[in-house]
């Protein structure tokens, strides 16, 4: 059960709102002043905190900078309860870094909801994102605690066919992408012309979102590499979700941080390795990012071609590499998928 902590002077409204908080089933703690307040926080850990401005002895202000000062409570979902409603007590409230500002007289659904929103919040961003697929499932359950949507039935889906551009590079960064159906390829080009797959996107995965970040235009290209349904997000959409929560911004920014370590780890494997290990770590990689969902033994239904530049080798280095695998019995090769056959040995692989 959650554990919520009012901090009230006035004993009808803390009373009332305790009784609300209780009734929607939430373990709730209570003090009638700032200083009893921080006490009751510092040595119970709840997980939200309500609390009023004008209090006596310490005002609701001098409660969260001491408790947002604090390691042990400083992560603690903090909404500001009071009857005054300047405009500057409320940005002040905020820009302090607290999560909510509700006035009173409130209505008891108005209360629940935004301590829903910011319990959400709270478990979000203790949670662990991993793997290839952590930014997108970042993004999927975020929007689940603001009021700014990025998938929406109302929002228009477009069609791509095979090899149709989503976004060329020098593009300029007008929406975040989010895929509907099939896949979509990043990919970047040297001076010489030659392409290398940076990722591969499929159902549920969003993507575009570093440029329209740092404001400027694509760096890479974006292409179906089947038949792709996407939706487009406006950038100012997208813009106002990161911008609306500093702890939401910081924590995306870092998990961003962490792929592109991830990705540079990944550079250093293919960079220095013989082509046998090149086409095993890579094809390791395209599994866990681009499985099929069908049961039986793992595959990976992409183009040779398409395979070559996500590894980052020649296209005939692969098919004398893929043909070795076979007659090792550590793969199958089909025309335009590879049956992972032995998995443990292939990752294992010493040269």
């Amino acid at each position: 059960m959650k554990k919520i902590l009012i901090i009230e002077d006035n004993p009808e409204v803390l009373d009332n709102t305790a009784e609300i908080i209780e009734l929607a089933d939430y373990e709730v703690l209570t003090a009638e002043n700032g200083k009893i307040g921080v006490e009751l926080a510092l040595k119970e850990k709840p997980d939200l905190i309500i609390c009023d401005i004008m209090m006596p002895l310490l005002d609701g202000y001098g409660v969260f900078h001491l408790l947002s000062r604090n390691p042990e409570t400083a992560a603690i979902p903090f909404i500001f309860l009071t009857a005054k409603s300047e405009k500057s007590d409320i940005r002040k409230g905020l820009l302090m870094g607290a999560d909510d500002y509700i006035m009173k007289p409130f209505d008891g659904v108005d209360l629940l909801d935004a301590i829903e929103v910011r319990l959400k919040k709270a478990d979000l961003l203790r949670r662990h994102y991993a793997g290839p697929d952590a930014l997108t499932d970042f993004l999927q359950d975020v929007q689940q605690t603001g009021k700014v949507q990025l998938t929406s039935n109302e929002r228009e889906v477009y069609s791509y066919s095979k090899k149709q551009a989503a976004y060329t590079a020098g593009q300029r960064a007008r929406a975040l992408y989010y895929v509907v159906s099939g896949k979509i390829k990043i990919s970047k080009e040297n001076d010489d012309g030659k392409e290398f797959i940076t990722s591969i996107h499929g159902p549920g995965a969003f993507f575009g979102y570093t440029a329209i970040l740092e404001d400027i235009p694509y760096r890479e290209a974006a292409e179906a590499l089947e038949e792709t349904e996407l939706m487009l997000i406006p950038r100012g959409d997208f813009l106002k979700l990161m911008s609306s929560d500093l702890q939401i911004a910081q924590t995306f920014i870092k998990m961003i941080a962490n792929n592109i370590e991830a990705q540079e780890e990944s550079l250093l494997q293919l960079a220095y390795s013989s082509v046998r290990k090149k086409v095993a770590y890579g094809l390791m990689q395209l599994l866990e990012k681009y499985k099929t969902g069908s049961e039986g033994p793992p595959e990976i239904n992409l183009s040779r071609e398409n395979m070559a530049q996500s590894i980052g080798i020649a296209t005939e280095s692969l098919v004398r590499t893929l043909s070795d695998f076979k007659d090792e019995g550590l793969v199958d090769v089909l025309p335009g998928k590879i049956i992972i056959v032995n998995e443990k040995q292939l990752r294992g692989l010493p040269y």
